[in-house]
């Protein structure tokens, strides 16, 4: 093959396939400018690697959300109906409440007492103690409690504690009616009891700056529909990144947050805004783990190894809802190994899971891919609807390695009632709902604002800055019909 002649410059394509020295490529020493002149193939979208990488989406999922104009927020929950207390019992039958409280036992009242070891008797209360923290309890079956063959109580070398409750009331003939006191003849009424929550706003905040030359580096989005809401949306990639991000930020501080406590380097909540930290007004909130930690319940899982994985371990998750509000419907919020331990309990079930699959009950076919997952199940009284809960896997958060001590929660659905002390009346909400900050002016659920002078100017600074800010705070009703499985 010859090489014929051509011009000065090296590597311009010809028009026509010819064998110029002018359209020679060298892929040897690169002297050509190839890499110059060919660059690779750039791929406009990017690998979404670690997939959806959100977590949000939980709180709207399982909850409601309304406005509020104050810093915290305030709600009354009803206590039991009937009385019932923990305390000690002596041979002579005097009960005192454990904890120093009070209680509202009056003279007359029937009880049932147990020695929390095994023995349950009846008794009548004789005689109750001025402040209220004791009641004298005199057995139906003998002269004292001390005295009831099997009954243990304080006096013993064990040291037992006791619990009672009150079943009723018996009098004689001619005599006053419950709660008339003999010394004093004023009447003694059972007040209705009640509990006071209070949650906190937290303000969280997020910056994205860049600078005005880069600003250029727009992406457009073109939209279409009725008259008038045609034209362009321009973003930015990396905003887009900050905006989601503080979007998950907005859902996870009402999940991990919790309250500051008195001699905190944070703050001391008694005295908002000092601090010798310089993290002033930094007073924190309660977050739905921590109010499940202190209001709610908590499941280890049998041996530690995985929180609800067991049958019998769900039948002692029914029976403590059962001595709580008694919710029918629960929401179930798993981790993925708790996830599959599920399945594996509820597959086990199945009469052919030892020597085989049976499709007829999972409602499979043979001609299609067996489903061995379950997404709810009925036991005793109660539906679970069990779902996984991708922050519970996400490796960068609660999936990561020594993150995993909460592997789901059990939330009850439907609504609860509740008095709020701001509206001054009983409201029907959802156990779980989002408060954010809102006046007639504005609303701080999630606002954003542009600063600098790039967009709107109100500084010389060459930018773009897009401020995020919101604040909200989370509130949990009803946290005695939660649970955490850790």
């Amino acid at each position: 093959m010859s090489v014929n002649a051509g011009g000065s410059l090296n590597a311009v394509p010809a028009p026509v396939k010819a064998t110029l020295t002018s359209n020679y490529i060298n892929f040897i020493d690169g002297s050509t400018g190839w890499e110059q002149q060919y660059l690779p193939d750039l791929m406009a979208q990017e690998v979404e690697r670690y997939g959806k990488r959100t977590i949000g989406g939980f709180l709207a999922q399982v909850g409601a959300e309304e406005a509020a104009s104050s810093d915290s927020i305030v709600w009354s929950e009803q206590g039991r109906l009937h009385l019932s207390y923990d305390g000690d019992i002596t041979n002579a039958g005097v009960f005192t409440v454990a904890s120093a409280g009070t209680h509202a036992v009056r003279v007359g009242a029937t009880v049932v007492l147990s020695d929390n070891v095994g023995t349950v008797i009846p008794g009548y209360v004789s005689a109750i103690a001025a402040d209220l923290t004791t009641m004298t309890i005199l057995p139906y079956e003998a002269a004292t409690v001390g005295a009831v063959a099997g009954f243990n109580t304080d006096d013993d070398a064990g040291g037992n504690t006791a619990s009672v409750f009150v079943y009723g009331s018996e009098f004689g003939k001619g005599t006053n009616g419950l709660g008339i006191d003999s010394k004093t003849n004023t009447f003694a009424a059972v007040e209705p009891s009640f509990q006071s929550f209070r949650n906190k706003m937290m303000i969280l905040k997020d910056t994205y700056r860049v600078s005005g030359s880069d600003a250029s580096a727009i992406g457009w989005v073109e939209v279409s529909g009725e008259e008038g809401q045609n034209g362009y949306y321009w973003y930015l990639k990396a905003n887009g990144d900050t905006m989601a991000r503080f979007a998950d930020y907005c859902e996870m501080a009402l999940l991990e947050s919790k309250l500051t406590v008195a001699g905190s380097t944070v703050e001391d909540p008694a005295n908002v805004g000092a601090t010798a930290s310089g993290a002033a007004g930094a007073a924190g909130t309660q977050g739905l783990f921590d109010a499940i930690s202190t209001g709610g319940h908590t499941v280890s899982g049998i041996n530690g190894v995985n929180a609800a994985s067991d049958l019998a371990e769900f039948d002692d998750i029914l029976a403590k809802f059962d001595s709580q509000g008694a919710i029918e419907e629960n929401m179930l919020f798993v981790n993925r190994s708790v996830s599959l331990a599920i399945d594996d309990m509820l597959a086990s079930m199945n009469s052919y899971g030892a020597g085989g699959t049976s499709y007829g009950v999972f409602d499979n076919s043979e001609d299609m891919a067996l489903n061995l997952g379950f997404s709810g199940f009925r036991r005793g009284s109660y539906d679970f609807y069990k779902s996984d809960w991708k922050y519970l896997n996400d490796g960068a958060l609660r999936g990561g390695l020594g993150f995993n001590d909460i592997r789901g929660v059990i939330i009850p659905a439907g609504v609860t009632s509740v008095y709020d002390e701001t509206l001054g009346k009983n409201m029907k909400r959802p156990f779980l709902h989002t408060r954010y900050r809102a006046s007639q002016s504005e609303s701080r659920k999630l606002k954003t604002w542009i600063t600098d002078s790039v967009g709107a100017v109100t500084s010389d600074l060459d930018a773009m800055t897009v401020n995020y800010l919101s604040e909200r705070c989370l509130i949990t009703q009803g946290a005695n019909n939660f649970m955490l499985l850790n």
